[in-house]
């Protein structure tokens, strides 16, 4: 039974070569815009990013949410609690 199992494996693996070729030879076929939109990126602002986020966060009233919820979950929590 392990034989039949290392046979399959390894006629499958050879079929994943296949594919393989079949990718690389499409690829260097593409349009060479697409390659150049690959490389293209955006500078990143992680400061900014969380500042904005954080003020969207207080300006729509999820912090007030968030606390409410926290302070009810703690009341509950103290009071289903044995001991």
């Amino acid at each position: 039974m392990m034989i039949h199992v290392m046979q399959e494996m390894t006629s499958w693996l050879a079929g994943m070569t296949h594919w393989s070729d079949v990718l690389q030879t499409v690829h260097w076929q593409l349009p060479h815009d697409w390659v150049v939109l690959a490389q293209q990126f955006k500078e990143t602002d992680l400061g900014g990013d969380v500042s904005k986020a954080w003020n969207q966060f207080v300006r729509t009233g999820q912090v007030w949410a968030f606390l409410v919820g926290l302070i009810l979950g703690y009341l509950v929590r103290a009071m289903t609690t044995y001991g």
